[in-house]
């Protein structure tokens, strides 16, 4: 299927009246979900030059650092699949391969385009599992659905994360604003980083979170302090069937969210008597 360019990046694209998608060929990324309407995507495009994965060296790009987490850094945008870990690679992990939330976010995808539908595929060499990915547009909606397959003959847990960023211009520290269908809520008790100005440790319902200075924070807004970090962790509501979270933007007059089901029962490859 033919092949578009964004941000210096191989891609492949679908689109109707209301939505183009646009997902990366390395990497496998939702780069883009673009609102025609309002002419922006909510999805976080880095402020660098995008690479592709395969062209990462350390020596010839140095600018990304030199850890398990450069050649992700390289090439990452918008929302990315985390399989089959989330977050960094032991030590000796690190030593065979394996980058920062895995292997599903640096290596290249077979992507096939049918009827305002894309199927993504790909086989992970060191975790062992087959991944595919179809995404359908309907209307307004963009409808997901994945499926991981173990090749290996023992089971085990994985790791199979969502990390969906926002960027500007649709996310704005002033005046973007967030509703989600979280319950019981966690600040990270280490430091996240840059400036963190939530409470280490804290545990709060949602969305009142303690500040590290006290007074709280209302985490329906941006913290229009920056630079700032936070990192928090949040129980879907459980007597809900469906999760949710939303962004709002007034400028475009657009919201931007996420529904998914709370739990799915896996189910076998191989259904035998």
């Amino acid at each position: 299927m033919p092949e578009v360019i964004l941000h210096e990046r191989r891609a492949v694209q679908i689109e109707n009246d209301s939505l183009r998608v646009t997902v990366l060929v390395e990497g496998g990324h939702i780069a883009e979900i673009l609102h025609k309407r309002a002419g922006v995507s909510p999805l976080w495009i880095p402020h660098w030059d995008s690479l592709e994965p395969s062209m990462f060296t350390p020596d010839a790009h140095h600018r990304f650092g030199s850890g398990a987490d450069a050649k992700l850094l390289a090439g990452i945008m918008g929302h990315n699949l985390c399989l089959d870990i989330f977050g960094g690679p032991s030590a000796e992990e690190a030593l065979a391969g394996l980058t920062v939330h895995g292997e599903a976010s640096v290596d290249r995808y077979e992507i096939e385009e049918s009827q305002n539908t894309l199927t993504q595929r790909l086989t992970l060499r060191l975790a062992q599992l087959r991944f595919s990915r179809t995404i359908q547009l309907r209307e307004n909606l963009v409808r997901i659905e994945e499926t991981v397959e173990n090749l290996g003959g023992v089971d085990r847990p994985i790791g199979w994360t969502q990390h969906v960023t926002l960027g500007p211009p649709f996310l704005d520290p002033v005046t973007t604003d967030f509703r989600a269908s979280m319950t019981r809520s966690a600040v990270i008790a280490s430091d996240p980083g840059l400036d963190g100005y939530l409470m280490p440790g804290a545990e709060f319902d949602w969305p009142i979170a303690p500040r590290a200075g006290g007074a709280a924070a209302d985490l329906r807004r941006m913290n229009s302090t920056a630079p700032a970090s936070g990192y928090t962790a949040h129980l879907a509501d459980p007597q809900r069937e469906e999760a949710f979270f939303v962004a709002h933007s007034p400028q475009f007059r657009l919201a931007f969210g996420y529904v998914w089901k709370r739990a799915e029962p896996a189910k076998p490859a191989v259904e035998r008597p």
